[in-house]
């Protein structure tokens, strides 16, 4: 029996040789005061401030700009600040403030920071695509102070105040630190947004909220709301109550009213935050078949009783989008609408005879020339109200004619489908661009797949300056088919805090052994700061934990 045991644990250790070793504790030590995205220019000095929440305040300078925006924010600010806090009892019981922590010199208490707003500040203010978000912030012996020209500099440079703080010890006293820093940053793409679809799977107000939270939280700034789709018209028109009665999962239960969506938009305005709406025609609107089948092309000849996309030949159906359209112009407060344009497919198109019929007596000899025919229609309907339009990439590939403002939205990367490909085409057009296709949420593979979305840069197609700087930013994109309220948050961050980071931050090279460590390490840090704030973010790497 003695010689079976050797031979089992012989066995046991000859086969483990080439065994991953694992070590105690976290595969990524979090850092301690690092800002996500990094900011451009950052000095960082080991000495550090100490906090106290219950005598510190948000001084405002003289002859700054004041609003309710900025009264806000700081109250908001201030609540995040308290989050900070831990009872000396609780620090007794932590192994790892047990040691002693100290690094650099205690400069003293910090009590206020002031914040100079160099510009108008509106309560009727909302952001905007060409909004000023520059901010120079400094914790010094010399001045400890924010400043900006806009409100939405002032919100950011908040934000990377609120980021500096975190739990330091000497010995068993614990306090909340910033070191002393000075920080001029701004943003590398005036677009950085993320999608949400709320048809596969209608997403609650709360979720809607927490995700505008983490929007703030990483510096992004476009709410991109796709609202309906195939599977449901969740949104309530006032002028066809009728496409979410018949449309949406429940009428009742899952739909998004006026006053809904006017909230949503109000709380996005307090962050700095856009919301684009996207009407997606003129496929994707199988749901709006449920009350009005007449604008819909009848696809019989291909499935029996089926319906296709939008019939671009019917004169009704350009009065109803137009209609609608001059709906979500009023609720909407946004100067940019995404029409959407992608995945039509043309057979029921083929198979109809009315179609085939209006095609040959206008002219009109194939199927992308048609579909050119009903984009130009709509972004002239759409521009007539005063939106702005983006499309996505196959309007542009089919050679619909657009104007030169119109952005032309890339999302495609598989097959015959490079996104490199279609940007540099799009650029060399003059079309301005944003990129979302190495960005999809909603394709996961095992563990933190952050780093995939992080190898990905706008810039990465090459092309010269003047087309690089067609380049607007991009979005992440968040496709619910496989999501709901019980998990779309934590399917998103920190995955969308990659491309957050590549679309604020300075241009890194990441190519050829470049070492994610750090960048892990400062990942950790904001996916637990993240938590404390509400955000149900999933952990980012592997083994880990938060204080």
């Amino acid at each position: 029996m003695k010689v079976l045991i050797s031979v089992a644990v012989a066995l046991i250790f000859t086969e483990c040789v080439d065994c991953y070793i694992v070590n105690p504790g976290p595969l990524y030590v979090a850092t301690k005061g690092e800002i996500w995205p990094k900011p451009q220019d950052q000095v960082k000095s080991e000495d550090y401030f100490v906090i106290t929440p219950e005598n510190f305040t948000f001084l405002l300078a003289e002859n700054s700009g004041n609003c309710l925006i900025l009264q806000n924010a700081f109250e908001r600010y201030f609540k995040i600040l308290q989050q900070n806090t831990i009872s000396q009892a609780t620090v007794r019981r932590l192994k790892s403030f047990r040691a002693n922590l100290t690094e650099g010199s205690n400069l003293g208490l910090i009590t206020n920071i002031t914040v100079n707003l160099n510009g108008e500040c509106s309560d009727n203010d909302y952001p905007s695509l060409d909004i000023n978000e520059t901010y120079i912030l400094n914790v010094t012996l010399s001045a400890v102070q924010l400043a900006s020209s806009s409100i939405w500099g002032i919100l950011r440079g908040l934000e990377s105040f609120s980021q500096l703080l975190y739990l330091g010890s000497d010995g068993y006293t614990v306090r909340i630190r910033l070191n002393s820093t000075d920080i001029y940053d701004y943003p590398r793409y005036k677009h950085r947004g993320l999608l949400l679809d709320t048809s596969r799977h209608f997403i609650p107000l709360k979720q809607i909220y927490q995700i505008i939270d983490a929007l703030e939280y990483n510096k992004m700034n476009v709410f991109h709301w796709h609202l309906v789709d195939d599977q449901s018209f969740p949104f309530v028109s006032q002028k066809f109550p009728e496409l979410s009665q018949y449309g949406a999962y429940d009428p009742e239960l899952y739909v998004y009213n006026t006053t809904d969506v006017q909230a949503v938009i109000e709380y996005a305005r307090q962050r700095g935050i856009r919301v684009m709406p996207e009407i997606d025609t003129p496929g994707h609107t199988r749901s709006w078949g449920a009350s009005h089948p007449e604008i819909l092309t009848d696809c019989s000849a291909v499935q029996s009783g089926a319906l296709g996309p939008l019939d671009p030949t019917k004169t009704e159906t350009y009065t109803f989008l137009n209609d609608l359209l001059s709906e979500v112009r009023g609720v909407f407060k946004d100067a940019y609408i995404h029409l959407g344009g992608d995945e039509v497919g043309f057979e029921c198109w083929e198979n109809n005879e009315d179609i085939v019929k209006y095609m040959a007596s206008n002219n009109i000899s194939t199927y992308e020339d048609l579909e050119s025919y009903y984009i130009q229609k709509i972004i002239n309907s759409a521009n007539s109200l005063k939106f702005n339009s983006i499309v996505w990439e196959e309007v542009f590939v089919n050679g619909v004619t657009l104007p030169n403002d119109t952005i032309v939205h890339v999302w495609r990367d598989y097959g015959n489908f490079k996104w490199v490909e279609t940007m540099k085409s799009v650029t060399e057009s003059n079309k301005p661009a944003l990129l979302s296709a190495c960005w999809y949420l909603d394709h996961l593979q095992t563990g933190g797949d952050w780093q995939g979305f992080y190898e990905c840069d706008p810039t990465n197609f090459g092309g010269n300056e003047e087309e690089q700087n067609l380049v607007l930013g991009g979005e992440a994109c968040m496709w619910t088919e496989v999501v709901n309220e019980y998990n779309v948050v934590q399917r998103i961050w920190p995955r969308a805090s990659a491309p957050a980071e590549k679309l604020w931050s300075a241009y890194v090279d990441v190519s050829d052994g470049f070492d994610y460590t750090l960048t892990a390490q400062r990942l950790e840090e904001h996916v637990c700061r993240m938590n404390r704030r509400g955000i149900p973010a999933q952990p980012p790497n592997a083994a880990g934990y938060c204080l």
